[in-house]
């Protein structure tokens, strides 16, 4: 019965998450006030800092699984589907390290905003959220791949399996134009995210006229990055 709902539920999720997503996060973000650490602004740096490591920890942890073995996101027409079963690179030592990256990422942008409520809504819902995604696609996986069950029980779902990580790294090309192309624009909307979260609890604390400047010229520079990426990949330099 749970296992039932779990799929269902992650079936419904897969095909309307990228709107459900930001409307839960815009709501959390607005619905809750960030916590102050102290009066001591170096405090709200130090956790600025924090907040954005932790995401891009997440970001690289994605840019690693699609620079050494691309798995196809997305799944079809919003659905979960899966053409081959990819099981080497960082797949052969985690089964969802692009999930896993995510979750790195939301928590990134959680701690940035640093509510409690935030904390609590938002991990219950996003750890919900891809618990069962993840059961929709295993669901789908073991129905087409009959050999994915025994994938399943040699590589574990969320926590890597360290042993042999090195080797696999090094005896693997790592495709990074690959990585940058297919991941640049998730890269710059959680970072757009992270400014605009910036941006409001500035203006919530009534630090506006002194946060102001560096989060446009943080802006400026995103922006810039992208249109960079977004030109060499027109031009040739950049391709798959």
């Amino acid at each position: 019965m749970f296992k039932s709902f779990m799929v269902g539920y992650g079936n419904w999720l897969f095909h309307y998450r990228d709107k459900a997503f930001p409307v839960v996060l815009v709501a959390l973000f607005v619905g809750f006030r960030p916590h102050t650490l102290s009066a001591d602004e170096s405090s709200e740096h130090w956790l600025v800092v924090l907040g954005f490591a932790v995401a891009t920890l997440g970001q690289s942890y994605r840019w690693l699984a699609i620079g050494l073995a691309y798995i196809k996101r997305g799944g079809l027409r919003k659905r979960v589907y899966a053409k081959d079963l990819v099981t080497d690179g960082l797949f052969g030592h985690v089964r969802n390290p692009l999930y896993g990256g995510n979750l790195l990422i939301l928590a990134g942008l959680l701690i940035l905003h640093n509510s409690v409520g935030v904390y609590l809504l938002g991990g219950a819902f996003f750890g919900l959220a891809y618990q069962s995604i993840v059961a929709a696609e295993e669901h789908y996986l073991t129905q087409k791949f009959p050999a994915y069950p025994d994938y399943c029980r040699a590589v574990p779902r969320w926590w890597p399996c360290w042993s042999g990580l090195r080797e696999t790294v090094s005896g693997m090309h790592f495709y990074w134009q690959r990585a940058l192309l297919r991941d640049a624009a998730s890269g710059c909307m959680w970072v757009l995210a992270g400014l605009g979260i910036l941006a409001l609890d500035a203006v919530r604390n009534g630090h506006a006229a002194s946060h102001g400047k560096p989060l446009w010229e943080a802006l400026v520079a995103l922006l810039l990055t992208y249109a960079t990426i977004l030109w060499l990949k027109k031009r040739g330099t950049l391709s798959l």
